[in-house]
């Protein structure tokens, strides 16, 4: 922490009396002074910038002067917080979770509770993720309630209930929570409903699932977009095909929630992208992580995981990467199909990002194979966008901050500018040296107040 000794007392003691009761105990924190200046880091702006020996100012919430040091008015009384020889960068934005049903070890629709969504909100804000969007998975109306009830902290936005055919939309314990749509009126229907939710965003699944389900129809698709769109919201898509991304193309759909897998993009695709630059596209590679690394990654020792999860997690999560006999032809098979869909994963997403196209951060951690690894998977896709897909380092932070930020339409988050929400990591290391540092993590300061980590590490290795 880089606050005071008696500032970190009280920190702890606020986050572990409040905790249970919301998302973070920042307003039990004393005030702040009016004015706080963080001088002397390097500063990755967030929108291709950098500034050496930087000098950033908040006051409150929100950032009010970015620059050199000694060229930035500094507000009298201001209290100073020194950081020579580290690095400053936005904080992290996820635009593709699934939320509330792994807890630890288990998952399953008994634990979308209250306390486990704040619990894995509170995980994403120590990884330094200042807003999620749940993908389409929430279950009722918990998934608003804990949205209003999340003022400090990391964002929280929802899809609400997702579209697919009946029983064709997400995977595993998650499939009941989609609406099961056979016809236009039902589609526009349940559009409509999450409008009067104020959903953030609409899902569909425009998948089969290997031939195992029904696919959403383009008469069907074509509706919720349509209607979606009327009532000012966007939707995202979750496609495999080449065909089906410009099938929703052509029907105006506003982002995809993965890749395409199955081919290559080719020629017609480029130039219906050309038609439509506010499309993103999220590449979720962890989500794909076993399909692409070839044996288990280094940053499966380091200390960062211990801090936020149990032995047997990291052990699991470590087999997970160890080659395994198959039990028969059919899973050699399907384990092939995998790795030549994480593949084209990667030969697409450098394809569109030569091309200009928008890649935004999306893990789909919390999934079925996304796992319960919440904030790490974010820092781990921002490492394989750099380091298998093509993007520069520079490049790959900026899907994880500026671009996810213009996905989600959070004006207010991605980069760090005067009039900007303030919130930042503080980096040990710099990123553009090497991406994995964005895990050197020395503080991370969400809507302005300092996020209590090792209060948060201590109450966890209690469990």
């Amino acid at each position: 922490m880089l606050g005071t000794k008696q500032s970190s007392a009280a920190l702890f003691l606020a986050f572990l009396m409040l905790a249970p009761f919301g998302t973070l105990a920042a307003k039990a924190q004393a005030p702040n002074p009016a004015a706080t200046v963080f001088e002397g880091a390097r500063l990755i702006t967030g929108d291709g910038g950098v500034i050496e020996n930087s000098a950033l100012v908040i006051e409150g919430d929100h950032v009010v002067a970015v620059g050199r040091r000694g060229e930035v008015t500094i507000p009298p009384g201001a209290r100073r917080v020194e950081l020579a020889g580290k690095t400053l960068m936005p904080a992290l934005i996820d635009a593709h979770v699934h939320m509330g049903y792994r807890k630890g070890l288990s998952f399953g629709a008994e634990n979308y509770t209250r306390e486990n969504l704040r619990d894995i909100l509170n995980r994403f804000a120590y990884f330094g993720v200042a807003a999620v969007l749940e993908a389409g998975t929430s279950r009722g109306d918990l998934a608003y309630a804990v949205r209003a009830e999340a003022s400090e902290g990391t964002r929280y936005l929802t899809a609400g209930s997702g579209f697919g055919m009946p029983n064709a939309g997400p995977g595993g314990p998650m499939r009941d929570s989609a609406y099961g749509v056979t016809n236009e009126g039902e589609a526009r229907k349940y559009v409509q409903e999450l409008a009067g939710k104020k959903a953030d965003m609409v899902k569909i699944w425009v998948d089969d699932r290997g031939g195992t389900v029904a696919k959403l129809r383009p008469d069907l698709y074509r509706a919720i977009i349509d209607e979606a769109h009327k009532h000012g919201l966007r939707v995202l898509a979750h496609i495999v095909d080449l065909a089906d991304a410009k099938g929703l193309l052509r029907a105006g759909v506003d982002g995809f929630a993965h890749m395409v897998r199955d081919k290559e993009i080719d020629d017609e695709m480029l130039a219906l992208l050309r038609e439509r630059p506010d499309v993103f596209f999220e590449q979720t590679l962890w989500g794909e992580r076993l399909a692409i690394y070839d044996s288990k990654p280094a940053w499966i020792n380091e200390p960062i995981l211990r801090d936020v999860l149990s032995p047997q997690e990291i052990a699991l999560l470590g087999a997970s990467f160890e080659g395994k006999p198959k039990a028969s032809e059919q899973a050699v098979r399907a384990e092939e199909a995998a790795r030549k869909r994480g593949a084209m994963n990667l030969r697409n997403t450098a394809k569109l990002n030569a091309a200009g196209v928008t890649l935004a951060l999306g893990t789909d951690t919390g999934g079925v194979s996304g796992g319960q690894y919440f904030g790490l998977g974010s820092h781990i896709e921002i490492e394989l966008l750099a380091k298998r897909a093509g993007l520069t380092p520079m490049q790959a932070l900026m899907a994880g901050t500026r671009n996810a930020a213009h996905a989600l339409r959070l004006d207010a988050l991605g980069t760090i500018a005067p009039g900007k929400s303030a919130d930042f990591l503080v980096l040990d290391a710099n990123p553009l040296d090497n991406i994995g540092n964005t895990r050197a993590i020395a503080a991370v300061y969400l809507r302005g107040q300092e996020i209590p980590r090792a209060a948060m590490a201590a109450k966890w290795q209690a469990k």
